[in-house]
Order: C-alpha cells, then sequence, then structure tokens
C-alpha cells in the first residue's frame, strides 16, 4: 500500500511539475500569435495605402472588390456579378470597382465583351480586374476526398494571394467562398459581405448522411457502411461549425432564395443582417415570345439545364418512359421530350452519351432529343414551341432555368423542393402557375393531367406565371442588392 501511495504522489508531482512550464508555453504562444497577427494586419494596411495612393486631391479612392474567381463562366452566378456592378456604378460613380479572377487566359476587356455577348449587359464605368495564379487550388478535382475541406483551404489561399495583390474598403464575396470572409475582415480590415447562391454544406446534406441515402454527393459504398457513414458525419459536422463562424464574420449577407436562407439562418445564425435578393432573371427577352392559345397536335416536353449529376436528367427519361406507357402508338409519335443543355467538360459529355444509352434501354430514344450547347435563338424556338417545361433537380437552391421557362410560356414542372417550391411555382393572385412533382410516377402524371388540360385552362396558367416571374427582374434585383449592401459602404 505504502508503494503504490508514493507511486501515486510520485505520479502527481510529476504531472504538476508540467503545469506551469506548460501554461507559460500556451501564454507564450499565445502572445505570439498575437503579435504576429497585429504586425501582419499592420503590414497589409501599409500595403494598401501603397497600392491605392491618394489621388490629386489627397483622398484616397474607395475600392470596392468581388471575389469571383470564375467571373468570364457564363452561368446565372455570372449574371448576378455583372448586374451588381451595373448597379453599384450606376449609384456609386465615384468608387473603384475590383474583381478578383482566375481567368488568366483571357483579358479584362475581353471578359467584358462576353458579359455583353452572354448576357447583353454593358457596364457603365471601368472595372479593375485581379488576375489570381492559384485558382486551381479550388478547383473540385484537385481533392479526391475530403473536398468541401480541401477546396476552402484552397479558398483561403487564393484569398491571401487577392489580399496581397489589392487591400479594398469593401470585399463581396459572390461566388461562396465564404472562409476568405474572415481573412478579407480580420487582416484586411475591409468590411466585408457575400451572396450566396448555394450553402457549401447543407442540412440536407447532414440529413442525406445520416439516413444513409444514395446520392450523387453520397456515394453507395458510403451509405452502405455504417462505419464510413458515422465518420462522413462526424466530418459533415465538424465543417458545418467551421462554416458557420466563418460564415457570420460577414456584416451582409445575401441569398438567393428561401431555401438557401433557411439553411445560413440554420448554420451561419445571422438573421439580423441575411436578406433574400432574387437573382436577375433575363425574363424580358423570353416575355416576347407569343402565347398561342390554339390546339397542338404534337406536344414537346424541354428540359434545360447543364447536363450535371444534380440536374438528374435520369429521373426525366424515367418519368417521360412511363407517359409513354399510358398512351397509344398515334399519340406516342405525337410526344417528344427534349434535352437542352451544356457540357463543361468530357465528363458532361460522357453523361450525355449515357443517358441515351439509357434512352435505348428504355425503348424511348426515337422520342427523345438531346440539344448539347446551342445557341440562345434556337433555345428560344425549342421554348416557345413547347407544351411543358421539365425540370427535376432535388433541392435547386433557386432555379433560373425555372423561371425562364415561365417567362417563355411553358407550363412549368419542377421538383417538389428547393427554390421552385418555396419562391417559384407559388400562386399568383390565387391562380395556378405551375406544376410540382418529385417521384417517376408524380412526375408522368403530372405531364399526363397537363397534357390533358382544355386550351384555355393551359393558357390561363402560363399568363399566371409570367406575371409571376416579374419578381426576378434585373430591376428588382438592383433595388433589393443596393438595399443590402448600402450599408457596407457607408461604413466606410
Amino acid at each position: 500500500m505504502e508503494g503504490s501511495s508514493l507511486c501515486l504522489c510520485e505520479m502527481i508531482r510529476f504531472f504538476y511539475s508540467l503545469i506551469i512550464p506548460g501554461l507559460a508555453g500556451c501564454g507564450i504562444l499565445t502572445v505570439l500569435l498575437i503579435l504576429s497577427f497585429l504586425v501582419l494586419r499592420l503590414w497589409i494596411r501599409k500595403r494598401k495605402s501603397e497600392l491605392t495612393p491618394a489621388g490629386k486631391d489627397g483622398a484616397r479612392p474607395l475600392v470596392v472588390a468581388f471575389f469571383h474567381p470564375y467571373c468570364n463562366a457564363g452561368g446565372g452566378g455570372e449574371r448576378v456579378l455583372w448586374c451588381a456592378l451595373r448597379a453599384l456604378q450606376n449609384r456609386y460613380k465615384e468608387i473603384t470597382y475590383v474583381v478578383y479572377t482566375g481567368d488568366k487566359e483571357v483579358t479584362g476587356e475581353q471578359i467584358l465583351n462576353g458579359a455583353l455577348r452572354r448576357f447583353n449587359i454593358k457596364l457603365p464605368g471601368p472595372v479593375k480586374f485581379i488576375f489570381l495564379q492559384k485558382r486551381r487550388l479550388v478547383e473540385a478535382s484537385l481533392y479526391p476526398h475530403f473536398t468541401l475541406l480541401g477546396q476552402s483551404f484552397g479558398s483561403l489561399l487564393l484569398g491571401w494571394e487577392a489580399l496581397l495583390k489589392c487591400v479594398p474598403d469593401v470585399y463581396i464575396d459572390s461566388m461562396g467562398y465564404a472562409f476568405t470572409l474572415p481573412l478579407f475582415k480580420y487582416l484586411g480590415g475591409c468590411h466585408v459581405g457575400c451572396y450566396v447562391h448555394y450553402p457549401t454544406i447543407s442540412t440536407d446534406m447532414l440529413s442525406v448522411v445520416r439516413d444513409r441515402n444514395t446520392r450523387f454527393n453520397n456515394a453507395t459504398f458510403i451509405s452502405q457502411n455504417p462505419i464510413l457513414s458515422n465518420a462522413k458525419l462526424v466530418y459533415y459536422h465538424i465543417f458545418a461549425f467551421m462554416y458557420g463562424l466563418v460564415g457570420s464574420c460577414s456584416a451582409t449577407i445575401m441569398v438567393n432564395s428561401t431555401w438557401t436562407q433557411n439553411h445560413i439562418l440554420a448554420l451561419w445564425k445571422s438573421a439580423d443582417h441575411t436578406s433574400i435578393v432574387y437573382p436577375p432573371c433575363d425574363i424580358k427577352t423570353f416575355l416576347d415570345i407569343k402565347l398561342d392559345s390554339t390546339s397542338k397536335k404534337e406536344h414537346s416536353i424541354v428540359s434545360v439545364g447543364q447536363f450535371r449529376p444534380e440536374k438528374d436528367h435520369a429521373l426525366q427519361i424515367r418519368a417521360f418512359h412511363k407517359l409513354l406507357e399510358r398512351k397509344s402508338p398515334e399519340q406516342k409519335a405525337r410526344l417528344k421530350l427534349i434535352l437542352i443543355g451544356g457540357c463543361r467538360n468530357t465528363k458532361d459529355e460522357q453523361r450525355v452519351v449515357e443517358l441515351k444509352d439509357l434512352c435505348e434501354r428504355m425503348g424511348v430514344e426515337g422520342n427523345v432529343e438531346f440539344k448539347v450547347n446551342i445557341a440562345f435563338e434556337d433555345l428560344k424556338k425549342h421554348l416557345s414551341a413547347a407544351t411543358i417545361g421539365l425540370h427535376t433537380m432535388w433541392n435547386e437552391h433557386f432555379g433560373i432555368g425555372v423561371v425562364e421557362c415561365m417567362a417563355a410560356g411553358t407550363i412549368t414542372l419542377a421538383h417538389n423542393s428547393g427554390g421552385p417550391k418555396l419562391d417559384i411555382i407559388i400562386q399568383q393572385d390565387g391562380g395556378i402557375t405551375g406544376f410540382l412533382a418529385d417521384t417517376e410516377d408524380s412526375f408522368a402524371d403530372a405531364m399526363d393531367k397537363i397534357l390533358s388540360l382544355p386550351d384555355e385552362e393551359r393558357l390561363q396558367i402560363r399568363q399566371n406565371a409570367r406575371q409571376s416571374v416579374n419578381r426576378f427582374s434585373d430591376q428588382e434585383f438592383e433595388v433589393t442588392f443596393l438595399a443590402a449592401v448600402e450599408p457596407l459602404i457607408k461604413k466606410t
């Protein structure tokens, strides 16, 4: 007993002897970290004055910067960027505007010409482009495993490169790289805001892993293995916590839909400075399509969306197959499914090949057409002739394609989730604006119902839909965007 007691005392004395040096070491390390942070911040502020010197009047121009590494792409996120810049330049002409981009293979002039060609948007003032060399750090292909964490860490490094090249007064992340927000706020001393198109992680993603459902972002070998599923769930929860911390650094948070807002509020917990700013949709281009009320002998069902896995084109083909099974040979000959979309890379092109194989296996290849990377005028022609506009993505964050189909005058059928359910296909003055479904059978039922409606009733739904999409015009976007961003500029 005495020996064991002496042993216990020795252990206590040993651990006690470690406490004082340990605490001292932690204290010294903390002081060093704080001093390093302060020195680094002072150096960045000095660099800021060097990069943007005062003008002839002694005043330094206010700099507003957008972080948009893929600004030369032609998607809805880029349309938000150019409309946002146009709105700010019209309101605040004296401000210097900067865009951080990784599109180093083109010039600034080519980027602006691309915005004019793709979106018919011409900026009223100049923009300075800061070309980043390390954009590859945010590409998913670089991180086959732990992709979310890898891309987020990569965005931090890319943000550091951006900060070293230009230190703005107001920083707006317009692509969803939330991990750059504390970098610009605390080291750059900027007023920071963000426009969130899609949360990097959502409570729905946590539910998919927890319930062990197979999705495009939850592979079968993980969903069927309880150990891997639990490990991934822990990883997701840790990442969600980190995502909430960095996101809450933003003084102004703009989200593109009610669905996105619900997830951001759950994770970032910043309700007092979060607002919905619907993305600007080019509805004017489609509203000039004449609504024809005459009966059609043939009906086309048109899907518009990039050939990405989350768009779930396979669901469209399977639902269309079920619809054809209900029809006579004569009726089948008058029905056509047209899949219109863009291919970004060889993976998307391979996906089109696989979808064509699916059509052959189901025996519907004669009734399905693929239109890849077609011209905009051809898109308008297909939409003007279509009876139904089809969209099957689960939890689409907003759904610009859904809005465009409604503006074009198709009767729109979308997935009963996300933006289409909460924001877009809602009643207009008590009238129906479209239809929602969520399974092969329910999509087939809805298509069958739409095709069987009297011409007058179909026309009324199309008119209701057109009236409802005015909420998503460029003008409405500019008003809500400026209202959200104005506090950032007033603080400087």
